[in-house]
């Protein structure tokens, strides 16, 4: 509650001198000053049941949360061209000790015995803290946007790059952001980074790096935009050999998708999307000392593709998609790992909810899935996503996931939503691999999730 009381101090604390300091020239410091927030509460439960024999089976959690965002924006010494921007971010639980929260050395609710009732707690990765998760200047002129400071960065879709924006707790970035806009259906983006911070809470969730980022998409028509970007992320972005942090990669794709509007009631969606990932161009000496992924080895050779088509018939969505991040065979002799990584994006909307598959087996995975649903804006958004997880090597058939979602804005109170989520992975326990030996599956825990959330937003 101190942590609530002191953010809303600072708040206020920020639109007075706003809205006070004027110098003798009768010119404001901060002008066109703006303020925006967040309630969003959630209950969250986890249900395992590990068919591994003789591994460590976890115990069911559930914790209720709340994240409180208070943001406010400026601009400065009454230009158009200069502003700031600063948000503070509070996570606090009713529970804490009803859950693993990955924090403290183990989470809240840890322990770390054995046995149906000494065993660990099940995670729900929303530790307790208080956070700057956003502190910029921006410069922005003619199309042109140049961002310093702390930032949520969200690139494309989201699966590289993202502000993991599902957690309590978002993912940010501290770093340079160039933007560019000035040409029309052309958007141009480059960062530097020099440090992750994760939803994690503790001093070691916070990356130090050096990495840079590009991204460019032009719109050629409804039917067609056309997607390049390399995001070459340094050592401390998570992409790892065994080391804490990692020592990164490039990874280098291109994307093609489009929207085109066939009548009325009709709306086609796709994505045909294909990306490499070889070794980091942003080698550091942690590179030089650990080398790449796979001790021995010489080179990092992934890969990934995405396919995906959808439709919007009168407000009935339907869409199939097949995505593929390349896996390493258990009996690989050669000298290149192929186990794609995605260690930066915003992997809960991807894989399925249930969250198995947020970090790649390192067989790799191949996810057909199917989503049906229905969206208006009186009755709000269902959807039913049916996911079938495949290895992409060594023949491991990983499982099967259900999820429904059901979202709406809850009538008479603006800015309320309100979502009931639920997703269901039903694991195969082991296969024999392409050597005829058996393999426990390494996902073979069987997991139940449920949300109910509501999620108030505010601005002036």
């Amino acid at each position: 509650m101190n942590n609530i009381i002191k953010m809303s101090v600072a708040a206020a604390v920020m639109m007075t001198v706003g809205t006070s300091a004027v110098q003798a020239e009768d010119i404001s410091i901060l002008s066109n000053i703006k303020v925006k927030g967040e309630i969003r509460a959630r209950y969250e439960i986890v249900e395992s049941d590990n068919n591994v024999v003789g591994s460590t089976s976890k115990r069911n959690a559930n914790a209720i949360t709340n994240r409180l965002v208070l943001g406010v924006g400026a601009d400065v010494a009454g230009t158009d061209w200069l502003s700031v921007y600063g948000e503070m971010t509070d996570v606090h639980s009713l529970n804490p000790n009803n859950y693993n929260s990955t924090d403290n050395g183990g989470g809240n609710g840890y322990n770390p015995g054995f046995g149906p009732f000494g065993a660990p707690l099940n995670v729900v990765a929303d530790p307790e803290q208080t956070r700057l998760t956003q502190a910029y200047i921006d410069v922005h002129a003619a199309g042109v946007l140049l961002r310093s400071g702390r930032q949520m960065i969200n690139l494309d879709n989201q699966r590289f790059i993202g502000a993991v924006g599902w957690r309590q707790m978002p993912q940010t970035y501290d770093g340079f952001l160039l933007a560019y806009s000035g040409v029309e259906n052309l958007n141009l983006a480059a960062a530097y980074l020099t440090k992750v911070n994760t939803i994690k809470a503790g001093a070691a969730d916070h990356l130090n790096t050096r990495s840079v980022v590009l991204h460019a998409s032009y719109k050629v028509a409804d039917f067609l935009t056309v997607t390049a970007y390399d995001y070459m992320l340094g050592a401390g972005t998570g992409v790892n050999n065994g080391t804490a942090n990692g020592v990164g990669s490039d990874t280098i794709g291109l994307a093609l998708t489009g929207k085109p509007k066939i009548s009325d009631n009709l709306t086609i969606n796709y994505r045909a999307e294909y990306a490499v990932m070889v070794d980091p161009s942003m080698e550091s000496s942690q590179y030089e000392q650990y080398g790449p992924i796979i001790p021995g080895d010489d080179n990092y050779d992934a890969d990934y593709y995405n396919l995906e088509l959808g439709v919007n018939f009168s407000g009935f969505l339907a869409q199939i998609g097949y995505e593929v991040q390349s896996g390493t065979p258990d009996s690989y002799l050669g000298r290149d790992n192929k186990t794609f990584s995605t260690a930066l994006g915003t992997n809960h909307a991807f894989s399925g909810w249930a969250d198995v598959f947020l970090a790649t087996p390192d067989q790799g995975l191949e996810d057909m899935n199917l989503m049906l649903g229905y969206k208006s804006k009186k009755l709000g958004l269902f959807k039913v996503v049916y996911h079938d997880f495949q290895s992409e090597v060594d023949g491991i058939d990983y499982g099967q996931e259900i999820d429904l979602l059901y979202k709406r804005a809850i009538p008479g109170v603006k800015g309320l939503t309100g979502m009931l989520k639920y997703a269901n992975y039903n694991a195969d326990d082991a296969k024999v691999n392409v050597l005829n030996s058996v393999k426990n599956n390494p996902r073979s825990t069987d997991v139940q999730k449920f949300w109910f959330m509501l999620d108030y937003k505010f601005s002036n």
